[in-house]
């Protein structure tokens, strides 16, 4: 028997929200939660690429010589009993859904999400893919990530804010295993711009009713931008403090935990005391410069050429100018 097909035991998600980071997914998922049929658990599961190397580089842990990292060959009921647990809360008339951005970009995830005894839909959100980028490393200077300026992660390691854009070779992917009638696709722009008519659509393609949903839910709004008071001040302590990206997750799972103890408190400690002189506030990161907005856009007019005739819309000219595709 495969290993990522559920036993018959397992709770498995009716839907998820896979689209690329820093595109709205957090609000979507806030929104839906409202809606008395759904129930998405709070945080993302992340299950169906935990093996994902380049997906998840915080998942895997290397200490005293040795590798701490996810593999469900080993324990399999193990980790489907965790991922069941994630749903437990719901009620028997609810869509159980999961908020996992990182299985639209994995290699992986929709082939073993295909695998399952049940047609699971996705919602793919995409965005500016520019914008969307900026957006990401922003977040990974603010979670310990980032350790350079934006122009020199692009020169030395684009791989870590540019892979989740690439959506067209991404959507290739998720339809060689999911049909597109099981994949409802948002653009954030139109999103922000008609939020209520593309909520009442996705509550269209995931048979619920849109006004069960209560009034203030269209309100709804996350991920306040949120940026170190001394951005230099922050990616200083990312490069020599790199421990503190993956402290949130050296348990996630609980199956493969490292226990980095002595070294993990330290970082707290520091974290704690570099939060106070340099704290997070709200507001937006400073403006992209513009000549790297014009590489940037330049690079994607053509990774993302014919991504129009994939969606059946003309994005591009929405993202770039008309004449990008």
């Amino acid at each position: 028997m495969d290993k990522w097909l559920a036993p018959e035991n397992a709770k498995v998600a009716d839907f998820i929200i896979c689209g690329a980071m820093k595109c709205g997914t957090t609000t979507l998922h806030g929104i839906l939660n409202k809606h008395p049929k759904i129930f998405i658990p709070e945080k993302e599961v992340n299950f169906f690429d935990m093996d994902d190397l380049f997906q998840h580089p915080d998942f895997n842990h290397y200490h005293q010589r040795n590798w701490h990292y996810n593999d469900l060959s080993k324990q399999p009921e193990k980790y489907w009993q965790w991922y069941s647990q994630k749903f437990e809360d719901a009620s028997a008339d609810q869509l159980i859904g999961e908020d996992s951005t990182t299985y639209f970009a994995s290699t992986e995830a929709a082939e073993r999400i295909a695998k399952q005894n049940k047609a699971i839909k996705l919602i793919v959100m995409l965005r500016n893919p520019v914008e969307r980028a900026y957006s990401h490393y922003w977040h990974l200077v603010r979670t310990g990530r980032a350790t350079y300026t934006f122009e020199d992660t692009l020169q030395y390691n684009p791989y870590s804010i540019l892979n989740r854009s690439m959506y067209l070779q991404q959507l290739e992917n998720v339809y060689k295993f999911i049909p597109k009638e099981q994949v409802k696709l948002i653009v954030f722009e139109n999103f922000i711009k008609n939020k209520e008519d593309e909520i009442k659509s996705v509550c269209q393609f995931l048979s619920v009713d849109h006004n069960s949903l209560p009034a203030d839910a269209y309100d709804l709004h996350e991920n306040t931008a949120r940026t170190p008071k001394f951005p230099s001040l922050q990616i200083l302590k990312n490069r020599f403090l790199p421990a503190s990206g993956h402290m949130q997750y050296q348990d996630f799972f609980e199956i493969a935990a490292c226990s980095e103890k002595s070294t993990l408190n330290i970082s707290k400690v520091i974290n704690g005391l570099h939060r106070k002189i340099n704290p997070l506030i709200a507001r937006k990161p400073p403006l992209m410069k513009s000549e790297t907005k014009t590489f940037l856009e330049h690079y994607f007019t053509q990774q993302l050429s014919g991504i129009n005739d994939v969606l059946e819309q003309n994005v591009m000219s929405l993202w770039f100018s008309p004449k990008s595709d």
